[in-house]
């Protein structure tokens, strides 16, 4: 049971959304007893258990629907107990029932995503997670994610098509578009700007000099988008403070993106 409060922490430390789930009751025959845990994150489960199989699976699930739900918006609607009859309700022959509480935490966390795993990219990331923030950095090379630190703040993923991640940033993000150059921001930029109506956020940013501003003013324009689209979006990034070396590019990037935060 240590363990699993030492999970929880770990997990609340690294600002990581996620939903501890309890076996509180049961009746007749069922896979676990009452007191079972586990932990499940957006990813799946993250540890513990509450009988494996199809009652847990089930759980995972229902743990998963109720993290990504308008529900948890509501102070008061961030717990919910479930009754299931394991045969009935889960599939199971067990002829016996399991009461489940579920609890959800960290849905309010700080989420910052990185496209581009590159220099300057590692040494922002580096300094992001020193603080109260989660990140998730997209890459097509695995090589270049390798290189990121760890950290249970830090989700790293090998994508091939890029500007596809859009759909799934959650929303409210902070978005950095970092990649190897003008070709690779490019349509990320325009996916994100297609879509803003339905999904804005509250800071995007592309890497790069006033020139590659005004060029990506061209692309947008090209693409049959408003030219106020042109004022959604920081390029280059950060704060005119410090030179081009990566450290002192991402404490100019930090600064900007803590004054954004603290400003909405």
């Amino acid at each position: 049971m240590l363990e699993f409060y030492e999970k929880l922490q770990e997990l609340l430390h690294g600002n990581v959304p996620f939903v501890s789930v309890t076996i509180v009751d049961t009746i007749g025959s069922v896979p676990q007893n009452a007191g079972s845990k586990m932990l499940v994150t957006e990813e799946g489960l993250y540890y513990g258990t509450v009988g494996g199989g199809k009652i847990e699976k089930r759980a995972i699930e229902e743990a998963q629907a109720f993290l990504s739900s308008d529900e948890i918006k509501v102070a008061d609607a961030r717990t919910k107990f479930v009754n299931w009859s394991l045969e009935k309700d889960v599939g199971m022959t067990c002829g016996g029932s399991t009461k489940l509480y579920f609890e959800v935490f960290n849905t309010h966390a700080w989420n910052i995503v990185v496209f581009g795993a590159g220099h300057c990219a590692n040494a922002l990331i580096e300094l992001l997670l020193k603080l109260d923030c989660r990140v998730t950095c997209f890459d097509q090379r695995q090589e270049w994610l390798d290189k990121l630190p760890y950290s249970s703040k830090l989700k790293k993923v090998r994508c091939n098509e890029l500007p596809d991640m859009v759909s799934q940033l959650p929303a409210k993000s902070f978005v950095l578009l970092m990649t190897m150059g003008h070709t690779t921001d490019k349509p990320i930029l325009l996916e994100i700007l297609k879509n803003w109506e339905q999904k804005p956020f509250p800071y995007l940013g592309v890497i790069g000099s006033k020139a590659k501003a005004v060029r990506l003013y061209q692309d947008i324009a090209e693409a049959g988008l408003p030219s106020k689209y042109n004022d959604l979006f920081y390029c280059p990034m950060g704060l005119s403070v410090g030179n081009n070396h990566p450290q002192e590019i991402a404490i100019s990037i930090v600064s900007q993106l803590l004054q954004i935060r603290d400003s909405v």
